[in-house]
């Protein structure tokens, strides 16, 4: 059986997958090596992973794919999943952005994106990405990405570059004032997913034409940005995430302004990667 973990700092989905298919899904906290000590990760493997496995000496395999997994943290990760799994027999850890390249593209060349609080890309060949332009972060990059959109809202909100409806419905809904938004951007923890946030109430409202434009150009900027220098006109743009789902809509509408197509949209990574590592 083959244990497979899609990892972010706020939770892990783990699904273990035998010859019939999906058997177990569980999940627990997110797992992150970057902000995490080993004891730390060690506990969430022990206190919340294995009271809940079944299968536990059936599993010959494991594939993490996780946040902050980057080659210096890959081999700490490997060495506590053995610990917590010695009849382990092959135990991989992957980047979060290859888990989205393979949920959506599966063994075929393609683009691979995440389009959700933070923002990513990349060129795959079907086995490895080939390709990265550097996301950078929502302060500076991430186009595209719910942070962002968050950002150039509260900045036309604020600059008077949207109408007074909107922003009386923005008061009226959410109660937040500007000295409230400054003190949660720039004093408060987690700035990136406050600004993300704002994007419900801008999905709530997106048929008015001020906000409609502001999630557009955000998607082009992405494109424009981050999918033009891959140079591959030739191949559709997939994405997986919050913003890529629920704005689908807007998403191909910039994709056609830069000569550009959606392919595959998926909100999470995870029935993906079950199919792709079953067909292995």
């Amino acid at each position: 059986m083959i244990l497979i973990a899609d990892s972010g700092s706020t939770k892990t989905d783990w699904c273990v997958v035998g010859n019939s298919g999906k058997v177990l899904s569980i999940s627990t906290q997110g797992i992150n090596p970057l902000v995490q000590s080993e004891n730390e990760v060690e506990r969430v493997l022990r206190a919340e992973l294995m009271p809940a496995m079944t299968y536990i000496s059936d599993i010959t395999d494991i594939r993490f794919y996780g946040a902050g997994c980057r080659d210096e943290m890959i081999t700490v990760l490997e060495r506590l999943l053995r610990k917590v799994f010695p009849a382990a027999v092959n135990v991989c850890v992957y980047s979060d952005l290859l888990a989205v390249a393979r949920a959506l593209c599966g063994k075929n060349e393609g683009i691979a994106c995440i389009l959700g609080t933070g923002a990513n890309s990349c060129l795959y060949d079907g086995e490895h990405i080939t390709a990265n332009t550097p996301a950078l972060g929502y302060i500076l990059g991430d186009e595209g990405s719910g942070a962002v959109l968050g950002k150039l809202f509260v900045n036309a909100l604020f600059k008077g570059r949207l109408s007074d409806k909107v922003r009386t419905a923005f008061e009226a809904e959410t109660q937040l004032t500007m000295p409230v938004i400054i003190n949660k951007v720039y004093r408060q923890p987690m700035p990136n997913r406050f600004l993300a946030s704002l994007s419900l109430f801008i999905g709530r409202h997106i048929d008015e034409p001020d906000l409609h434009r502001l999630v557009v150009d955000n998607f082009r900027s992405f494109l424009v940005r981050n999918i033009r220098p891959y140079c591959r006109p030739d191949l559709p743009v997939n994405a997986i995430g919050s913003m890529a789902y629920h704005y689908r809509e807007c998403l191909e509408e910039a994709a056609r302004a830069e000569g550009m197509r959606i392919g595959t949209v998926m909100k999470s990574p995870m029935e993906g990667l079950v199919r792709y590592h079953s067909d292995i």
